[in-house]
């Protein structure tokens, strides 16, 4: 694996809206950070990072390194399409997505008869459709009203920062992420352990099957899943890998100033071409970019 940013994982838009400041929302009374959702984690020292000789190398997991977290509450799943609908219903805030008038699904998710699409250099399974939004996941005909407990998708770290800001909160820096997502284990690949289905049992929502051509849906799902659908890591926090792709509040690299990190891969995520749905890896995203396998969850200082 060499290529430092495969569109496999979550393609870049181009768009270049760039990095925007969130958008003055009204004040509802919802901004004052309140922790209802939320657990306390203690913070402190932890190995951070990983050498797993099968990671993209520029991804920068590695090295190894001991990181220090101070004190903070986190969400204990994503922002679900029923909360963003309660932000977005007070503020008439639009995404970016909604302000472009598209944004990229994977094209297994359409329908057999849907109209010809432009897709991604090298990730043809990535298809620019119009009129896909975080309100019609898929495109015009489909509707996130009916996934109300499933992840938003379609956000960018644009919009993720203005949901944050009118709920007095905010992204999570990588640190803080990654020390959530390991739930007190150390070293480990998944929040549970090294094996990737501990006696056979799934533990995340990814790919099953032959990617792209042929999901078998083992895992039970095909696309986004419930927030809290699997078992939670030791901290008692949901889906920390797999389902959606979650924002963080960093730079990807100082090389690369336009993009944002994300983190926890997703529901495309499989052994024979990305490994990113472990704890410590990571990629980075345009921050105007939004697509169908891409959310985040919310911090606040403790």
């Amino acid at each position: 694996m060499t290529d430092a940013h495969p569109a496999c994982c979550a393609p870049s838009s181009g768009r270049r809206g760039g990095t925007r400041s969130p958008e003055p929302v009204p004040d509802t009374g919802v901004g004052a950070g309140g922790t209802a959702g939320m657990v306390l984690l203690d913070g402190g020292e932890f190995l951070m990072g990983s050498e797993d000789d099968r990671a993209y190398p520029a991804d920068g997991e590695g090295p190894v390194r001991r990181v220090e977290v101070d004190p903070f509450w986190i969400g204990t799943a994503a922002v679900t399409n029923a909360e963003f609908a309660a932000f977005a219903d007070a503020t008439g805030y639009r995404t970016d997505a909604e302000r472009f008038g598209w944004s990229f699904v994977f094209g297994g998710l359409l329908p057999d008869d849907f109209p010809p699409t432009r897709g991604v250099a090298g990730a043809p399974w990535w298809r620019l459709v119009e009129g896909a939004s975080w309100r019609h996941p898929t495109g015009g005909h489909s509707d996130a009203e009916r996934l109300a407990d499933h992840p938003v998708v379609h956000v960018s770290w644009n919009d993720a920062g203005a949901y944050c800001a009118w709920a007095g909160l905010r992204l999570p820096t990588e640190a803080e992420w990654e020390y959530a997502a390991r739930g007190g284990l150390q070293g480990r690949a998944f929040p549970w352990g090294d094996e990737l289905e501990p006696a056979g049992e799934h533990r995340m929502n990814v790919w099953q099957g032959v990617f792209p051509r042929e999901n078998t849906r083992a895992d039970g799902w095909y696309g986004t899943c419930p927030v809290a659908e699997f078992p939670p890591n030791g901290y008692g926090l949901y889906n920390m890998t797999g389902n959606v792709w979650e924002w963080c509040r960093d730079r990807f690299d100082p090389a690369y100033r336009d993009r944002r990190s994300a983190r926890g891969g997703s529901y495309l995520c499989h052994e024979s071409y990305c490994r990113r749905y472990r704890v410590s890896a990571r990629q980075g995203i345009s921050p105007d970019s939004s697509m169908g396998n891409t959310g985040f969850r919310c911090v606040r200082d403790a």
